[in-house]
């Protein structure tokens, strides 16, 4: 079991050593993690990631080797051990039929939603579960956790069920994509390459050997022609989505990352969720402290970037169309506001849908972005990534 962890971890890229290995078979004779699934994750990490950049790669070999035990706290027997909290909370979550959901009914728009969840703040006492009016969980109301309604304010929740939230009332956090992740396939690149505009500028530091041909023939003697290295001229600028319903696309969307990463040497990106609004972020970690201001965008890069903004548009259409619709901040202006200055400011702007595009018809918050940004939504698939090169191309 644990000589398999080991080289799977060395295919990962993740620098440990067999002195490494060796000292946490040691802790593990030592009965440091017995029967204790979580005990053992921390003792192996420890013992094998010496750099935190690599704890995320760690994380996947762990979970992919380890996938399906249990925790037996103190090596007592199976019947002795507790039941986790998670699986008695998941016995509460409210399940509808689609003809139930069909029976829902929502506030009746985005103001309304705002004004009721403040009196229903103001009257509350106490917990409550099952029901349609009070904020609790497992009931149709629209304030709560692990129940349905059709536009509700998610509070308490882990993650998304539904994917129908106006707004959420909890803090979440994100991680950055990692652009050394080992492609799946090479289709991606090819693609990228197509969207090129090669020029020679900076110094004449190539060797021109057909130059140096001509030279030398005409002077009679060696004369080395040097000229600049062709380079790809185009400026490309990145957005993308970032947690929530986008953690079904992390694999492709990471590929693309690292493919763009590779293929063009003017390249920089930007972090949102769910719509681009007054700030976007470099790193997910310092999202809330270290925020880029959009108006800084827009002044900084040039026309002449090529935008590219990635994302399954899947969201409450009030975080498109309203003001203050942000399921985690106010936000003073819409996103169609944001979205309509930055495509207007940058003369070439496509959007990536991960999604499949026949689903997208389900999906009214799809119909508004691909409206804004005038029919140039492409998924991100090789035949989508063609077409969108020729259409940043013209």
């Amino acid at each position: 079991m644990f000589i398999p962890f080991f080289l799977e971890l060395k295919a990962a890229k993740i620098p440990v050593t067999l002195r490494e290995f060796l000292l946490l078979l040691e802790g593990m004779r030592e009965g440091l993690a017995d029967f204790d699934i979580e005990a053992f994750y921390f003792l192996a990490r420890a013992a094998l990631v010496k750099d935190e950049r690599f704890i995320d790669r760690f994380d996947q070999v762990f979970a992919s080797r380890f996938k399906g035990l249990e925790a037996v706290a103190g090596g007592g027997a199976v019947e002795d051990a507790a039941i986790p909290e998670d699986w008695l909370r998941k016995l509460a979550e409210k399940y509808l039929t689609d003809e139930e959901k069909k029976l829902v009914e929502g506030l009746g728009g985005f103001d309304k939603l705002m004004e009721t969840l403040q009196q229903r703040l103001a009257e509350q006492k106490g917990r409550h579960q099952g029901g349609s009016k009070w904020i609790g969980t497992a009931g149709t109301s629209p304030f709560g956790a692990y129940g349905y309604n059709p536009e509700g304010v998610r509070i308490g929740q882990d993650e998304s069920r539904h994917r129908r939230a106006a707004k959420v009332w909890d803090r979440r956090e994100f991680r950055n994509f990692d652009d050394t992740v080992e492609l799946g396939t090479r289709n991606i690149k090819v693609a990228l390459k197509r969207l090129r505009r090669w020029v020679r500028a900076g110094a004449a530091d190539e060797l021109d050997l057909g130059g140096t041909i001509r030279a030398t023939a005409e002077h009679g003697y060696l004369d080395v022609q040097t000229r600049p290295e062709r380079r790809n001229a185009v400026k490309l600028l990145m957005f993308f989505d970032v947690g929530g319903s986008m953690d079904d696309h992390i694999r492709i969307v990471e590929e693309l990352f690292s493919a763009a990463r590779a293929e063009f040497r003017h390249m920089d990106y930007f972090y949102f969720h769910n719509c681009p609004y007054e700030g976007v972020w470099k790193d997910n970690r310092r999202r809330r402290v270290d925020v880029t201001p959009t108006e800084d965008i827009i002044r900084t890069f040039g026309p002449d970037h090529h935008a590219v903004f990635v994302g399954d548009a899947a969201m409450s259409p009030y975080e498109i169309t309203h003001a203050g619709g942000s399921v985690e901040h106010w936000n003073k202006e819409s996103g169609e506001v944001w979205l309509s200055r930055l495509t207007g400011h940058f003369r070439r702007s496509i959007w990536l849908n991960p999604v499949r595009e026949d689903y997208w018809g389900y999906t009214s918050s799809i119909g508004i972005v691909r409206h804004l940004f005038a029919g140039q939504m492409y998924p991100l698939t090789l035949g989508g990534l063609e077409q969108a090169t020729r259409a940043l191309s013209r």
